[in-house]
């Protein structure tokens, strides 16, 4: 088979007018031809840092997907469902992702449970760590977030690192606002990447000290105005990805969008492709095509250098997508899950008190981080409550693997002016999460869920909606189409009920994120990022 076009090298940084023979996969010939064809074929692009499952679709479903934009391979880590299944997660995702073209690298998750103040499903320690980093299925020691065991020695983290280091596997970091002599040690200790840094002068220190920093553009977590402009002097060290993407943004595009904004600014398209496709091969050494002689034939054909609208996408010398149509089948698999819990009484959901003042999460749209503010409270009869007013809504996070008290707090910037929204896809445990304006409100979103075991819901005064996730309370068992679309409509809804964050569940999900500062809340209770420990929602 024969392919023609304007190929893009990204190894000699030259476009010439040419033509591909693919034989049995791999690319067998590059060679100059003249032709009218003004279409480009350049490298797949790749998603240095993914978790597949924020996508709610399992791996086999969003490869349909990801091809038509262009990808042809994810550096994934499988966190979420180890935080339910355990390594019986991590091992679904790998086996489903076979199933398809799709280039899938999975990652040992190092943090299940992700801090010891909060409950999993699951736990994965450094023995399960030596026995994943010695399959040739995993490619790394995924994102280190324990930053505080690392600085401090802890014996079992050094252990979880070491294994991949006798593997001879890249360790990705996780390290937000980590500074001065803490990242110097934290890089020391063998961390190579990171992909959360959320301001331009964080992320220039750690690229100066060795580190390769990944910019990040995802549903809720959006650092690229942040970081881009570090690229063209730092390109032989960045990358791109997306972390977590919701499936109504994926249908619209993926790493595609990112190397178009990059390309609008001004930035060398060289460059930029060497960042979306040709780093994160090189970093964690993937079997993926770079568009060379003797390469597995992984490229795209897009239509221009600027939109990056794809043409068509190729892996392993097949046509996978064309034209927007995907021809990835889906595949029967087993629908796993682990939700163990009785559905709640409202009064579960009461805080009496006679605090005058609340500590309160004030979350920031586009970001994980949040901040502590301290307000007014609320009190009706002794119990604290919603004050729709000052958009300080009750929130909550329900242990959905045994039978448990809720724990409750506060939050600020969700608008919902009636109803209750809840999720089972809450990071990093993925209890149930809900906020809502009253106690009555949020015991219906967290029922609904506990009656489906898992998914994403909204309840209003007058509808009730929801999009159920039986893979793991986290994923779906349809297709993108039919998730996107549902998800779409309830992101609609939270809406209408009064959000205007541009990802309500997203964000949502990532108010339970006990590594990321400052104050969230767990199963366990309200927890300050900065101090890693609890802290009180009442201010004496």
């Amino acid at each position: 088979m024969k392919v023609q076009g304007n190929i893009v090298d990204l190894q000699q940084k030259r476009i010439f007018k040419g033509e591909i023979t693919i034989a049995n996969g791999k690319i067998k010939e590059i060679k100059e031809v003249d032709h009218s064809i003004e279409n480009y074929i350049l490298p797949g692009f790749v998603d240095a840092h993914i978790h597949i499952e924020s996508s709610m679709l399992v791996p086999s479903e969003f490869a349909k997907i990801a091809v038509k934009h262009g990808t042809v391979a994810t550096v994934s880590d499988p966190h979420e469902i180890a935080n339910v299944l355990g390594v019986k997660g991590v091992e679904f995702m790998i086996e489903n992702g076979k199933k398809v073209p799709l280039k899938f690298n999975f990652g040992a998750p190092s943090c299940v449970p992700a801090t010891s103040f909060e409950s999993a499903g699951a736990i994965i320690d450094s023995d399960d760590i030596k026995k994943m980093m010695e399959n040739p299925d995993i490619k790394y020691l995924a994102e280190m977030m324990n930053y505080p065991g690392v600085l401090f020695e802890d014996e079992e983290v050094l252990k979880k690192i070491q294994h991949a280091k006798n593997n001879h596997k890249p360790i990705d970091g996780h390290a937000p606002g980590v500074r001065g002599e803490d990242i110097t040690k934290y890089i020391a200790a063998g961390i190579s990447t990171d992909h959360e840094c959320f301001t331009y002068e964080e992320a220039l220190e750690k690229l100066q000290k060795g580190m390769k920093v990944i910019i990040r553009e995802g549903s809720a977590a959006k650092n690229f105005e942040a970081l881009i402009d570090l690229l063209p002097e730092h390109f032989e060290n960045m990358m791109f990805c997306s972390d977590d993407k919701h499936p109504d943004d994926l249908l619209i595009g993926h790493m595609n969008q990112l190397c178009e904004r990059a390309v609008a600014k001004g930035i060398d398209v060289f460059k930029v492709l060497q960042a979306a496709c040709i780093n994160p091969v090189k970093h964690y050494n993937l079997d993926v095509g770079l568009l060379q002689k003797g390469d597995d034939a992984d490229f795209i054909v897009v239509e221009d250098l600027e939109k990056f609208k794809v043409l068509q996408t190729y892996i392993n010398g097949d046509l996978v997508a064309e034209n927007g149509s995907s021809f990835v089948k889906s595949v029967d698999f087993e629908v796993l899950n682990n939700f163990n819990t009785d559905k709640k009484k409202v009064t579960d959901f009461e805080f009496y008190s006679a605090s005058e003042k609340i500590r309160v999460i004030e979350a920031l749209d586009g970001e994980l981080v949040t901040n502590e503010i301290e307000v007014d409270a609320l009190i009706k009869e002794g119990n604290l409550v919603s004050n729709i007013e000052t958009d300080v809504l009750k929130m909550t996070v329900v242990n959905r693997y045994k039978n448990a008290e809720p724990a409750i707090a506060f939050i600020k910037n969700f608008g919902l002016k009636e109803g209750a929204i809840a999720s089972s896809v809450g990071h990093d445990s993925h209890n149930i999460i809900a906020v809502g304006v009253s106690d009555e409100a949020i015991c219906k979103a967290v029922n609904l869920l506990i009656e489906n075991s898992g998914g994403v819901c909204a309840v209003s005064d007058t509808n009730e909606k929801i999009v159920s996730l039986p893979v793991a309370g986290i994923m779906s068992d349809k297709s993108a189409e039919e998730i996107g679309k549902a998800y779409a409509e309830l992101d609609g809804m939270a809406k209408e009920m009064g959000s205007n964050l541009r990802a309500p569940y997203m964000t949502l999900s990532f108010m339970a994120l006990l590594v990321i500062p400052s104050l969230k809340l767990s199963d366990k209770g309200l927890f300050n990022g900065s101090t890693f420990q609890f802290t009180s929602l009442e201010v004496k």
